[in-house]
C-alpha cells in the first residue's frame, strides 16, 4: 500500500515543554519521514508513512504528550504521496504564519508556556559533586526552568528568547542537538562556561562568591534582593521577629502576611497541616505560595502572618533558591521585590534604585527578565486548587472561552489585584497579576506587559471590555478606543461569567457574586448580589441590605467606621446597645462619624458582603483598622476557624424591596450585638459564617425556583474566604442546586478580565 502524506498542526501550549523532541522520538520509532518544527504558537508536523502508523502518531501527540503540554486542538490534513519524502525524520527550523494563515486566522493565540520548577532529574545534578552543572544556580532542561519570563517573540527557540545573548558552549550545544538527551532543544540550556552568572553587585563578586555574600548577609539578618524569574524578590530569615519586622517597615507593609519558602515537603509540615490536596498542590511545578493553616508554635516570627491562621508556603522554583535554603537551612520570608502596592521590580538598574532603603545587599545575574511575574497564590477547597493570585506558573497558559471571539478582545479587568486578558477565536490568555491600578508606575507596568504579549502573539485588539466604573484607571485606559469598540461589563457579571466561562457553562445560570464594592447598573455600589446571568446579560435578583460607607474609602480602611454605618444609618435599623462597639472608640469619632450620616455627606451607600464582613469583624473586636484590602474579613475567618463545634446560625430575614429579595442584616447585628462579650469570639465568628450560608442557599433556591435554573457560579473577593466556599457548595447541594467556585482564574478582582472577556465574546458573537 502507498505511503501517505500527512500535515498536522498541533495547537496549545505546546512550545518549551519538549513536544518537538517527543514527536521526534515517536515519528522514528514508527518509521516515518518527515519534519516537526514550530509555526507561532503551534507545533506543525508533515509526516510520510504508512496510514496505520500515521493514525499511532497521531493518537501518541494527544495520549502520550509530555506531561507540561496542553493539547488544545490538533487538525490532519492529506495530501499526494511524494510530496515530502526526506530520508528520516528531523526537527527543523521554527518559521511563522503570514498573518491571516493558519487556525485561528490573524493574531492566534498560542501557548507560551508558563514558568516550571526545577525538575528532579536537575535537581539531583546540582548536588551532584561529579556532575559538571554542580551547583550552578541556572541548571535546567526540557521538563523544567524558565519560559514565559525569558520569551522575546514566537515561534519559541532559543534566539527569540532572553538566552539569545548566551551562545551554547560546545558541550551543551552537543546536548541540544542529541535528540537522546533530555536538554534536545531545551531553550534555556546552559552550564557555568557559557550562561548566565550570579553577581554580588555590591563588589562584583561573582558565581560561588556571590552566592556564598547573599548567604552570609541573610544568615547575619540582613535582607537581600534576590533577582528571581519573572523580577526581584526580597529574602530574609523567616524565623528572626526583629529582620521580619524590619522588612515590614522598609517595604511599607504593616501587617499583610509574608510568603515563606522552606526546603521541601517534610519542612511544610513542620510549619503547618497540610491535606494530601495541599501537598499536591505545593509540591507541584507551578510552584505556588499555598496558603495553609499554620501549626502553633512552628518557629516563624509572629510578624510573617499577623493576624490570621493561615500561613503561605511554598517550595523553591529556581535552582538559586535550593542552594540559597541548603546553606541556610531554616524557612526564609520570600517576598515581591517592591514596595506596598508598587510593581515589583524587573530591571537591574531599576531595582538597585527602587529597593535600595529596603534590601543589604543585592544578588543578581546577567539573563534579563523579559516579562514582570510575580508568585501565586493558591489555596484548596473542599480538596481542588484554587488560585487566589494567577501569576508564575500559572500565567500566561490559556483559557477556553464558551463563545469565540469574532475580532481579537482586549479585557481591561477592575482596579485591585489588576489582570487583564487578550483574547481570539476561543482561546483567552489572562495576563499576570499586577498589582493594584493606583498610580503611574502600576499604570506603566499594565501596559508593558500588555505590549509584550500582544507583541509576542501578533495580536491588535479590536474591541476592549471594561469595567462600569469611571475612575478605574483600566476604564480610562479603554476609553482610549472609540465608542463603538467598547464594551461596557458590569462588575458582578464579569465575576459570575468569570466562574461559568472556566466550566464551559452555556445557557442561563445563577450567580452569586459577593466582594467589596462594585458599581452597578443603576449607579449605586454593589458588593452583595444574586443574579441570573447568561453571558450576554443578567437580571438583578436578590442583594443584600444597604448601609452607607462613612467617608467613602476611609471606611474601606477602617472597619470600625463600617460597623457604625450599619448602626447608625443602615437600611436596616440595628436593634440593639451599640454599647460593646462604641465605648472602646474615640467618641469624637463616633460623633463626626454619627453627624455625616445624618446629613449622608461623603456616606455612598452599597449592598456589599464584604463591608459587612468588615462591619462584623469590627462589632466583635477582631479589627477596627485594615492594614491591607481584605484584612478585616481574614482576620474574621481565622477567628471563626478557631471554633471546636458548630454553633447555630444567627437570626436573619429576607424582605422584598423594588422587587427584588433583600437580605435584612439588622437580626444578625442584633443577636451579635447582644452576645458580644458573653459567647467567645470564635463562636460567634463561626455563627456569622453559617448565617451567610444559609441565607445565601435560601436566596438561590428562591431563584432556583423562579427562573429554573438550578446551577449557582459564585464569584467575587468574598468567595476566597474558605469556610463560606466550602459552607455554600455544600449547601447549595444539600438543597438539590450545583454550586461552581472559580479555580483556574481568582474569585476576586483578578479573575474580572476572563469574565469580561467571556462577556465581550458571547455579545460580539451574537452581533455576528
Amino acid at each position: 500500500m502507498a505511503d501517505e502524506d500527512w500535515s498536522i498542526t498541533v495547537c496549545g501550549t505546546v512550545q518549551g515543554v519538549g513536544y518537538r523532541p517527543f514527536v521526534y522520538r515517536v515519528a522514528n520509532d514508527l518509521g516515518l519521514r518527515g519534519t516537526v518544527r514550530n509555526v507561532d504558537g503551534d507545533v506543525l508536523i508533515r509526516a510520510v508513512g504508512p496510514a496505520g502508523a500515521l493514525r499511532t502518531l497521531t493518537a501518541a501527540l494527544r495520549g502520550q504528550a509530555p506531561a507540561l503540554a496542553d493539547v488544545r486542538q490538533l487538525t490532519v490534513a492529506t495530501t499526494p504521496a511524494g510530496q515530502l519524502t526526506p530520508a528520516g525524520f528531523v526537527v527543523v527550523d521554527s518559521d511563522r504564519r503570514p498573518p491571516g494563515d493558519g487556525p485561528g486566522g490573524e493574531g492566534q493565540l498560542g501557548g507560551v508556556p508558563p514558568d516550571v520548577a526545577t525538575c528532579a532529574d536537575c535537581l539531583r545534578e546540582l548536588f551532584d559533586p561529579a556532575d559538571r552543572r554542580y551547583r550552578y544556580p541556572f541548571i535546567t532542561c526540557t521538563n523544567c526552568g524558565p519560559r514565559a519570563t525569558i520569551a522575546d517573540a514566537l515561534p519559541y527557540d532559543r534566539a527569540r528568547t532572553a538566552m539569545a545573548g548566551f551562545p551554547l558552549c560546545d558541550r551543551c550545544a552537543a546536548e541540544y542537538a542529541d535528540p537522546a538527551d533530555r536538554r534536545f532543544h531545551a531553550e534555556a540550556v546552559a552550564c557555568a562556561d557559557c550562561g548566565p552568572r550570579l553577581v554580588w553587585t555590591a563588589d562584583g563578586r561573582t558565581g560561588e562568591a556571590a552566592l556564598a555574600a547573599a548567604t552570609v548577609m541573610i544568615a547575619d539578618g540582613g535582607i537581600v534582593a534576590v533577582k528571581g524569574l519573572g523580577g526581584y524578590q526580597l529574602v530574609c530569615d523567616a524565623t528572626a521577629p526583629a529582620v521580619v519586622d524590619r522588612l515590614r517597615g522598609r517595604k511599607y507593609r504593616p501587617r499583610k502576611p509574608f510568603a515563606v519558602m522552606v526546603a521541601d515537603l517534610a519542612a511544610a509540615r513542620v510549619l503547618a497541616r497540610l491535606t494530601p490536596a495541599d501537598d499536591e498542590l505545593i509540591a507541584g511545578a507551578a510552584r505556588p505560595v499555598v496558603l495553609v493553616p499554620a501549626r502553633p508554635g512552628n518557629g516563624l516570627a509572629g510578624g510573617v502572618h499577623p493576624g490570621t491562621d493561615q500561613v503561605g508556603l511554598f517550595l523553591p522554583t529556581t535552582p538559586l533558591h535550593h542552594l540559597l535554603l541548603r546553606a541556610l537551612a531554616r524557612p526564609l520570608v520570600v517576598t515581591s521585590g517592591n514596595r506596598a502596592d508598587e510593581p515589583i521590580a524587573t530591571d537591574d538598574a531599576d531595582a538597585r534604585t527602587r529597593l535600595a532603603g529596603i534590601a543589604d545587599g543585592f544578588c543578581a545575574h546577567d539573563r534579563p527578565i523579559r516579562a514582570r511575574y510575580d508568585d501565586s497564590v493558591a489555596r484548596t477547597v473542599a480538596g481542588v486548587a484554587t488560585l487566589v493570585r494567577r501569576a508564575r506558573g500559572y500565567a500566561p497558559d490559556l483559557l477556553e472561552l464558551p463563545a469565540a471571539a469574532p475580532a481579537p478582545i482586549l479585557a481591561v479587568g477592575a482596579q485591585l489585584k489588576h489582570t487583564f486578558t487578550i483574547a481570539r477565536g476561543g482561546r483567552a490568555l489572562v495576563g499576570p497579576h499586577g498589582g493594584s491600578l493606583d498610580d503611574a508606575d502600576a499604570m506603566t507596568a499594565f501596559t508593558d506587559s500588555l505590549a509584550a504579549l500582544c507583541r509576542l502573539h501578533r495580536i491588535e485588539p479590536r474591541v476592549v471590555a471594561h469595567d462600569l466604573h469611571p475612575g478605574y484607571l483600566s476604564t480610562r485606559y479603554a476609553a482610549r478606543w472609540p465608542a463603538l469598540a467598547r464594551v461596557p461589563v458590569q462588575h458582578h457579571h464579569a465575576h459570575v461569567a468569570s466562574c461559568a466561562a472556566e466550566h464551559g457553562l452555556r445557557g442561563p445560570f445563577l450567580g452569586v457574586a459577593y466582594d467589596g464594592l462594585g458599581l452597578g447598573d443603576d449607579g449605586t455600589l454593589w458588593g452583595g448580589e444574586l443574579l441570573l446571568a447568561t453571558y450576554t446579560g443578567h437580571e438583578r435578583l436578590a442583594r443584600f441590605g444597604r448601609a452607607p460607607l462613612p467617608g467613602g474609602e476611609a471606611a474601606v480602611r477602617r472597619p470600625a467606621r463600617m460597623a457604625l454605618g450599619y448602626l447608625t444609618g443602615g437600611e436596616f435599623p440595628v436593634d440593639a446597645d451599640p454599647a460593646p462597639l462604641v465605648d472602646r472608640l474615640d467618641p469624637g469619632e463616633v460623633t463626626v462619624v454619627r453627624r455625616m450620616v445624618d446629613r449622608g455627606v461623603n456616606c455612598p451607600v452599597a449592598s456589599s458582603a464584604g463591608r459587612l464582613f468588615d462591619a462584623v469583624a469590627s462589632m466583635l473586636g477582631v479589627c477596627d483598622d485594615a492594614g491591607y484590602e481584605g484584612e478585616a474579613a481574614v482576620m474574621l475567618e481565622s477567628a471563626a476557624a478557631m471554633c471546636d463545634g458548630r454553633p447555630a446560625s444567627l437570626p436573619w430575614r429576607v424582605a422584598e424591596v423594588d422587587g427584588l429579595w433583600v437580605y435584612d442584616w439588622s437580626p444578625t447585628l442584633s443577636a451579635l450585638l447582644d452576645r458580644a462579650g458573653r459567647a467567645p469570639v470564635a463562636e460567634l465568628a463561626a455563627a456569622f459564617h453559617r448565617t451567610l450560608v444559609e441565607v445565601t442557599v435560601d436566596l438561590c433556591v428562591r431563584a432556583a425556583r423562579r427562573t429554573g435554573v438550578d446551577r449557582v457560579c459564585l464569584s467575587g473577593g468574598c468567595l476566597g474566604n474558605r469556610l463560606l466556599a466550602t459552607g455554600l457548595t455544600a449547601g447549595l447541594a444539600a438543597a438539590g442546586l450545583t454550586g461552581y467556585l472559580n479555580h483556574a482564574v481568582p474569585a476576586g478582582d483578578g479573575g474580572i478580565s476572563y469574565g469580561q472577556a467571556a462577556v465581550a465574546a458571547a455579545r460580539q458573537a451574537a452581533k455576528e
